[in-house]
């Protein structure tokens, strides 16, 4: 007991020592007080294994009840534990019979709680496993191998896989549905593969991302594999599906969700047009093209075609085609106030995530499989989509869709 006194008297004296040259405005050298924090916490953490050992064996050290109890203390052994306080060795203490299994530090850990996630939200940054080696060597004065962070980061898969099978709500009013492109190594050689992402917006308004895809392009039939997962994760209607202009897309949705109307996106339209046009005339072609889809209604939108193709279908006749060919897909956002208007007529809420996942992932030259490149991109949507909002005038939205879907909406309550 004098022992234990002694060093604690010991830890408050360079405790208050600290405090008070800190108040003084004295400087404080950094490493004294690194140096102070791991001897504090070696010792709260010896006490406290000290005091699980005591709860094990049932009586206090050199108490008489420990005579003939079969078992006793025997030693300790060091361990080295990794942190954000740097390396701090600890002995561990042990039980004759070897069945004292610590709670605080397990047998096999060696780091800190916490300090595996640090390594997480680096690497979910887009750190490369060396720029989490120097980070961590910066900052805290532990170094890491390269395998430690890849196991690190492996014990997410668990947490993806769950993720991607995870049940799903009845309703979805809004999907939206797009894909990016990921350089990962597949047979033998690297490649571009499409990284297939659905948004689903849920009856309170709220983002969410319901998983990821992968195969060797984007195609109207792999989107229409990922739409039957879907289904039978548990959507059973969207109301309406924001996507770009590929072919086949609206079809592939309508056989999975026969009811959906399918908008395709406004600025993946304007886009392909401009696609035609000289860059002398791209502005002006762009301008008039603005007054189709911020017309009123449909009616004006269409006659705002109509002068267009007046005006430019002569010089450019294959980029009116696109809002011609198209105008079934494009238009059915003109139903619904501005307020909609401007959450589905694109799919920038798709688009946005994507952009964001191509920062993330675009110090990575490629990755050696899919595994990898779902993990990163994992952790990528985790850390933003948790700072995701409501949709701005959801209520609105509600409003409309209640008086359009009143029976599918109250199927779909039914099966929540």
């Amino acid at each position: 007991m004098k022992e234990k006194h002694m060093e604690l008297e010991f830890d408050k004296q360079a405790l208050d020592q600290l405090l008070e040259q800190t108040l003084k405005g004295g400087r404080v050298d950094q490493n004294t007080v690194t140096g102070l924090a791991k001897q504090m916490t070696k010792r709260l953490l010896e006490r406290a294994l000290q005091g699980e050992l005591t709860h094990h064996l049932g009586y206090d050290k050199h108490a008489a009840a420990g005579r003939g109890s079969g078992n006793s203390r025997n030693g300790t052994s060091p361990k080295t534990l990794k942190g954000e306080a740097g390396e701090v060795t600890i002995e561990v203490p042990r039980d004759r019979n070897g069945a004292f299994e610590p709670q605080l530090i397990s047998k096999h850990q060696t780091r800190f709680e916490g300090f595996d996630q640090k390594i997480i939200s680096m690497y979910a940054r887009g750190m490369s496993a060396r720029d989490i080696q120097g980070h961590l060597q910066e900052l805290y004065g532990v170094e890491v191998s390269a395998g430690l962070i890849s196991e690190v980061t492996n014990e997410v898969m668990e947490e993806v896989k769950a993720w991607q099978q995870r049940p799903l709500e009845p309703l979805y009013p809004i999907l939206y549905l797009d894909a990016l492109y990921v350089k990962i190594r597949h047979e033998g050689r690297v490649e571009n593969r499409a990284v297939y992402v659905a948004i689903g917006v849920d009856w309170s308004g709220r983002k969410e991302v319901l998983g990821l895809w992968t195969s060797a392009n984007e195609g109207a039939k792999f989107w229409l594999m990922v739409l039957t997962e879907l289904k039978n994760r548990g959507i059973q209607d969207v109301f309406i599906a924001c996507v770009d202009g590929l072919k086949g897309f609206p079809q592939a949705i309508e056989t999975v969700f026969p009811q959906a109307q399918v908008q395709a996106c406004i600025v993946h339209a304007t886009r392909a047009s401009l696609n035609y046009v000289t860059w002398k005339d791209r502005r002006q072609v762009a301008a008039d093209l603005k007054t189709i889809y911020r017309a009123a209604t449909e009616e004006q939108a269409q006659q705002a075609l109509t002068e267009c193709a007046a005006k430019w279908g002569s010089k450019y006749g294959a980029a009116i085609k696109v809002w011609e060919d198209n105008w079934e897909r494009l238009t059915p956002f003109f139903s619904y106030p501005e307020e909609i208007r401007k959450v589905i007529y694109t799919t920038n809420a798709v688009e946005s995530l994507n952009s964001t996942l191509r920062r993330t992932i675009k110090t990575r030259g490629s990755f050696p499989n899919e595994e990898a490149a779902f993990k990163l991109l994992f952790l990528a949507i985790r850390n933003l989509t948790g700072k995701w909002e409501a949709i701005q005038h959801w209520r609105e939205a509600l409003n409309r869709f209640q008086i359009l879907w009143p029976e599918r909406i109250a199927a779909a309550m039914k099966r929540a």
